[in-house]
């Protein structure tokens, strides 16, 4: 299959092309030429299937003609050894429990898939391959994690300083190896920035061999995909879910989209973000807004110009009508966010996350104008990752710590301060990586 930008369709490459160098040189996105979908075949089974079995087919789809059979399942199989079950809190209200796998949040699937696809993809190469991603929260440690020690890589992690929680950034910084961790003095949106311009400077990244673990990259979202498949078949036959994505850089929405181009019967959208509601606001009016990201208690979603959202365009045509039939958006304070972390807790006896708490707090807007709908809300992160928020909230040690996090409290952070701008990261990089 090929792959073109999102902002020439003349631009086309090919699979190997498109994941390890993850970003067009035009600054788009890669997107495939063909979006696939699965037949009357799968759909009229799928119920029966494993996880693993949905993963295989979903992942043929996108990338079967390009990486062998026996290859393509071993990938999957070992993505998934680990379970996203559906949680009902009460009827047609549920919880897609995404924070099973190693670093406990959502960003396991995406990142140990893309790390075995990209084993593949260069086996028998003798040249390292340098792993850069921007974090604002989870999508570091789960890359850390997917790559730590995995011969001919190595990583280099950009988080904005003082705004990711302690074990979060213990998951960063902790592991060593081949991992490296910079701590930038901006946002996100900064980090992020940097890493889409050592893309850009073509002589940067070819030199250095650079691909992208952000979702940016293709082979982040189609695994993605698998657990909302994954999910529908746990709930009654007939029903057409609500899914409920707390989001940021709209990664884990634009898996949802492809899903529902395989053919998944889903009834809506709901795009949860907290106060960096660029989306919801483009959904009400039409106007898209990229603006500088703000601070908050949900700060894996503190995200002020999404990636994805040309990817989220292109699958509608780029007609803001379209989308605005199929997603809905809506944002939250970090004052709701804190009440609904209380309010899920004592009504429910269910802990979640500032992340899921606000995507509780959509479903809950929308089944007060859609009774009887069954709205499904991702859990994206385990709420022990953050500490402080859970603690003044629900009081301290009510959240039980898991021990892959509670080990890390005594390991020691090592990483590197530097400013936001491009030069002074540009020059890390010579000195640093070559």
């Amino acid at each position: 299959m090929k792959y073109h930008s999102t902002n020439n369709p003349s631009h086309q490459v090919d699979l190997k092309e498109a994941i390890l160098r993850s970003l067009p040189p035009d600054n788009g996105l890669y997107m495939p030429n063909t979006l696939p979908s699965l037949g009357a075949d799968f759909w009229s089974s799928y119920r029966g299937l494993s996880f693993q079995e949905i993963g295989f087919a979903v992942a043929t789809a996108f990338f079967g003609e390009d990486v062998p059979e026996e290859n393509l399942r071993s990938i999957v199989e070992g993505t998934l050894t680990f379970d996203a079950p559906v949680v009902t809190l009460s009827p047609g209200d549920h919880i897609l429990e995404l924070f099973h796998g190693p670093t406990l949040a959502f960003k396991d699937f995406g990142a140990r898939f893309m790390a075995r696809l990209m084993a593949h993809l260069t086996r028998g190469e003798d040249r390292q391959l340098t792993v850069l991603v921007a974090t604002s929260g989870d999508t570091g440690g789960a890359v850390a994690s997917a790559f730590h020690n995995v011969p001919g890589t190595r990583v280099i992690i950009l988080y904005p300083k003082g705004k990711v929680s302690g074990l979060q950034e213990k998951q960063l910084t902790a592991l060593g190896g081949n991992i490296t961790a910079l701590e930038i003095e901006g946002t996100f949106d900064d980090c992020q920035a940097l890493v889409k311009n050592a893309f850009l400077e073509r002589d940067v990244a070819e030199r250095m061999n650079l691909t992208s673990a952000n979702s940016i990259n293709l082979s982040r979202l189609v695994p993605q995909s698998f657990y909302y498949i994954h999910s529908a078949r746990q709930l009654a036959e007939n029903v057409k879910p609500v899914f409920v994505v707390p989001s940021g850089n709209f990664g884990n929405l634009t898996a949802g989209l492809l899903a529902k181009q395989l053919g998944l019967p889903v009834g809506h959208f709901l795009a949860a973000t907290n106060s960096n509601d660029v989306v919801p606001a483009y959904l009400e009016t039409g106007t898209y807004t990229p603006r500088p990201s703000v601070a908050t208690i949900s700060n894996a979603m503190d995200v002020g110009s999404p990636s994805n959202f040309v990817r989220m365009a292109a699958l509608f045509g780029n007609s803001w009508e379209s989308m605005k039939s199929s997603i809905s958006g809506m944002s939250f304070s970090d004052e709701q966010t804190r009440t609904a972390i209380r309010e899920v807790k004592s009504i429910h006896g269910y802990e979640v996350c500032p992340h899921t708490a606000v995507g509780w707090l959509a479903a809950k807007q929308w089944h007060a104008t859609h009774p009887g709908s069954a709205t499904i809300t991702l859990a994206t992160a385990h709420p022990a990752k953050f500490p402080d928020v859970m603690d003044a909230e629900l009081g301290a040690g009510t959240v039980e710590i898991p021990e892959r996090l509670a080990i890390l409290a005594d390991k020691e952070k090592v990483a590197t301060t530097l400013p936001k701008d491009w030069q002074s990261f540009r020059d890390w990089l010579a000195g640093n990586i070559g």
